[in-house]
């Protein structure tokens, strides 16, 4: 079971060292099968083939075309989703009380996680931690769309579990916007993503203001439009602060572009605060 925390260079390689100060992103080659719209959690079924048949150009050109325009990665359903991997009845019997945690990982073109982030957890959630931990390192996700092709991104998240009339309540969110995270909105907050339609090179380490080895952590407030552009961003906190973080995450995020945020089903424009985090 892998444990990784504050380390987005190597999420974003999918692969590699994880104490690289800076790091080149090449995204997988793999592709997935066409999947259904952010407003559906599962996937759909690939469409079937003759053995040993090849799609034609015209055959592809309509399986894209089919795809919607933008997709986020989602959680989706079925055994291999992590909403139903987590053991609700077994955190129950071993102590977890209410409890809320954020979480980064790396959702790959196949929909498989690559690396895992927890932070901000409540006090009294390492229970929750470890199960969540566990229970991505196998999940599988709806990959995410740009141009109807599929991505590479990071999925932000939050999940809550509480005991509710003595039986476990497990919800998670793909956001983690305070206001949005208490009316449990439809909401999906946007996704930064590598691919040719993005100029986002991953997380640069500023080793050239730090004489230590530090672990930090930037508060960006961003505004991203309903097509994934960013509109505007200013860095809002800085732990610690004035050695280097805030001017890294400044420009590592300077050209992003992101899947947008989507509302009950439809791409939106938003404004949200993107925690950033960095490690030697």
């Amino acid at each position: 079971m892998r444990r990784i925390f504050l380390s987005w260079a190597a999420v974003l390689l999918g692969c590699g060292s994880l104490l690289a100060a800076e790091v080149q992103v090449k995204p997988p080659r793999a592709t997935p099968p066409p999947q259904q719209s952010p407003k559906s959690q599962s996937p759909a079924p690939a469409a079937s083939a003759k053995p040993g048949a090849s799609a034609t150009p015209a055959a592809t050109s309509s399986v894209s075309a089919e795809l919607p325009l933008y997709r986020p990665a989602l959680l989706g359903a079925g055994p291999a989703s992590v909403i139903n991997r987590i053991d609700t009845a077994g955190l129950m019997r071993d102590g977890q009380k209410d409890a809320t945690l954020s979480f980064c990982c790396s959702v790959q073109k196949t929909g498989e996680i690559a690396n895992t982030w927890t932070y901000r957890g409540t006090p009294g959630s390492e229970l929750l931690e470890k199960e969540l931990v566990r229970c991505l390192d196998r999940a599988v996700f709806v990959p995410a769309l740009y141009n109807r092709h599929p991505v590479y991104v990071l999925f932000y998240g939050t999940v809550s579990f509480k005991i509710v009339n003595g039986k476990p309540r497990l919800r998670i969110f793909a956001n983690q916007e305070t206001e949005e995270l208490k009316k449990e909105s439809d909401f999906i907050g946007p996704q930064p993503f590598v691919g040719p339609d993005s100029k986002f090179e991953g997380l640069h380490y500023p080793n050239d203001s730090l004489t230590s080895e530090l672990k930090g952590i930037v508060d960006l407030a961003v505004k991203v439009d309903a097509t994934g552009n960013m509109k505007d961003l200013r860095v809002v906190k800085e732990d610690p602060p004035l050695v280097g973080f805030a001017r890294a995450a400044a420009e590592d995020f300077r050209v992003v572009r992101f899947i947008p945020a989507f509302r009950d089903g439809k791409p939106v424009e938003c404004s949200i605060i993107l925690p950033v985090y960095y490690e030697p």
